[in-house]
């Protein structure tokens, strides 16, 4: 434990030092980018290159763009480990929870004016509730360009094979909450021998992930100030309780140690974006996509945030913040919109989505993306998320056994984190 907190202490650390270092100088003669992503999903990256390919074509002194697909189960470690061993990217994507430290740290470029003086840019399209996470002091740092809700994805056949109603039938009868989706899961693992709730990427490491369960409680992993811990409060007591009994006795989820795949007909649901959309292209399952279900707080829902930064410690940063202008105008941000949702007011409805969301209905893209990003918090994040996140992790690995003492877990995670929240 002492080693990986020390690797999660070098984030903070090595993002201030980066900030000393000051602007690199730009390379001489035409140049080369390279932006770090965590998709290597081929449609996401097929798209990103015409985009750079139509940038270079109009600008020669930039000999090619590349895009460098990190895992998403490492992407901060690895980005991180790139700055410090002198190799840093020239832009990178940043993970909502990593926000606060690379904006308040000075590791990224300022955008404002960039993109305010770029010609169409239309800088005040961008929705205030999707920038602040990346500001400071009224100046930009990353462009959001994914604002994405999540939602739930259903294999609707193996739901008609469980013979339980589907989140469209409970929606319909004002029914959609976590106790018929755990009972309708539940029913699908007992009925199919297939899983029947996948929280995408948690796996029982990301548990920031888990907030688009605990939210519809009510409950926070800590307070809005980031000073208070929330996760021995009674709306998170109840809300992991459920979880654990979802898990453990219902086996409406997989329990630590099985995967399942929705995506590969696995599952009957999962929760995640929409962006994941492009994996049911070829799909010989009939599907849906609905809002999370409501809690006992009522509906709501959770927006996980991607943002675009220029690395001041990359060799070629007014190139590289140009190319971002670039990526991010009006026209591509549409492009975009395809996977990611834009933060632009003007590109924020069902018809303009639906354009370039063919496998999505407008009446899905309006119930999960616009109400969602209207209406949702964003997953949880923290100057010095690196070490929280390594230290709530640990802290709730003993809720992943059958027998776990929810409230005493829930009570040590706490105990655990306190100290770094009152930093």
């Amino acid at each position: 434990m002492k080693i990986r907190l020390t690797a999660a202490v070098a984030l903070t650390a090595l993002l201030g030092l980066t900030a000393c270092g000051g602007d690199s100088a730009e390379s001489d003669g035409p140049v080369t980018l390279r932006m770090t992503t965590w998709s290597a999903n081929e449609a996401h990256l097929k798209l990103f290159n015409e985009i750079a390919a139509e940038y270079t074509a109009a600008n020669p002194d930039v000999a090619g763009i590349t895009f460098d697909p990190i895992p998403f189960e490492n992407y901060t470690t690895t980005l991180t480990t790139q700055i410090a061993g002198g190799n840093p990217p020239d832009l990178a994507w940043v993970l909502e929870n990593s926000a606060p430290d690379f904006v308040s740290s000075g590791a990224l470029v300022p955008l404002t004016d960039t993109l305010k003086n770029t010609e169409g840019y239309a800088y005040d399209e961008l929705a205030p509730a999707a920038t602040k996470l990346w500001q400071a002091d009224g100046e930009l740092y990353a462009y959001p360009f994914s604002t994405s809700p999540f939602g739930v994805f259903v294999n609707t056949d193996l739901l008609s094979a469980a013979d339980t109603e589907s989140p469209a039938e409970l929606i319909a009868a004002g029914r959609w909450s976590w106790q018929n989706a755990l009972a309708a899961a539940s029913t699908v693992q007992a009925k199919t021998g297939k899983a029947g709730l996948v929280v995408r990427d948690f796996d029982y490491k990301g548990w920031d992930f888990l907030s688009t369960v605990w939210t519809g409680w009510g409950a926070q992993a800590w307070s809005e100030d980031g000073k208070t811990c929330g996760f021995n409060s009674p709306e998170m007591v109840e809300a992991m309780t459920a979880l654990h009994r979802g898990i453990f006795v219902d086996k409406a989820l997989p329990g630590p140690g099985t995967t399942a795949d929705f995506f590969a007909g696995e599952a009957g649901m999962t929760i995640t974006q929409i962006s994941r959309a492009s994996l049911l292209t070829d799909q010989k399952f009939d599907w849906d996509l609905v809002p999370l279900p409501a809690g006992p707080k009522g509906e709501y829902a959770v927006i996980g945030q991607g943002g675009m930064g220029v690395l001041k410690q990359g060799r070629n940063a007014e190139t590289a913040a140009d190319f971002l202008a670039y990526l991010t105008n009006p026209t591509n941000s549409a492009k975009l919109a395809q996977f990611f949702p834009p933060p632009r007011t003007s590109l924020l409805t069902a018809e303009t989505l639906a354009k370039t969301n063919p496998l999505l209905s407008p009446e899905q893209l309006q119930q999960v993306v616009i109400d969602g990003i209207a209406d949702g918090v964003v997953k949880p994040s923290h100057t010095g998320q690196a070490e929280l996140n390594q230290a709530v992790r640990a802290g709730l690995d003993p809720l992943w056994q059958p027998n776990a003492d929810v409230r005493g877990v829930l009570d040590g995670v706490c105990s655990s984190i306190n100290p770094l929240l009152a930093k």
